[in-house]
């Protein structure tokens, strides 16, 4: 008898939503926030991109340095502010990108049954997202929740790179260290971007 139950891919509803993740949400989430957006721009109505800190103080605009970075590269750093990272934000994602493993970690304790699947470091999921897991998939939300589903199905088979899954935090750090860890985020977003437009 052949399984009737449809796929994760096949039934989530629009719009898919991404909560990108750090500690303090000054710096590598709210980086990794603006780049996806910019880079899923044509996408906007279906794809949401937001996100938040485990130790964040609300409110707080995201650091300078990393506004600056973010606007070299095109992208629009305004209105983006701190937030704590709460069970209900995780519960609301259909993606939980962390910047490091501990962040994907946080979000699985905060909500195990909806996050355990869905929760990746973010250069953990640019490193097992594969285009050819949404071929066929027309509607965004429906091609990212394939993507998702792909890549949890492969963690754990896929074990090269596992060392350089974590974006370190820059905060205090030197300007190098700073780019290089804008380099880094940029470089995932990329990844991710072309699987979610490739045909």
């Amino acid at each position: 008898m052949l399984d009737s139950t449809p796929s994760f891919a096949a039934w989530r509803p629009s719009p898919f939503r991404v909560l990108t993740v750090c500690t303090a949400n000054l710096y590598r989430s709210p980086v990794a926030e603006c780049l996806l957006r910019q880079r899923l721009a044509a996408l906007r109505e279906a794809i949401h991109v937001s996100s938040a800190g485990t130790e964040a103080v609300p409110g707080a605009p995201m650091a300078a340095i990393a506004a600056s970075m973010v606007a070299e590269r095109g992208a629009d750093p305004s209105g983006t502010v701190t937030r704590r990272l709460t069970a209900g934000l995780v519960d609301s994602a259909d993606l939980v990108l962390g910047a490091a493993t501990e962040h994907r970690e946080a979000a699985v304790r905060l909500s195990p049954v909806r996050a355990l699947s869905r929760a990746f470091s973010l250069r953990e999921f640019a490193r097992l997202v594969r285009a050819e897991d949404a071929a066929g998939a027309t509607d965004p939300a429906a091609r990212f929740a394939a993507l998702v589903e792909g890549a949890a199905a492969r963690r754990g088979a896929a074990g090269a790179g596992v060392a350089d899954d974590d974006v370190s935090d820059p905060l205090g750090a030197s300007p190098a260290a700073a780019r290089e860890c804008v380099t880094r985020i940029e470089e995932s977003v990329e990844r991710i971007a072309v699987a979610m437009q490739a045909r």
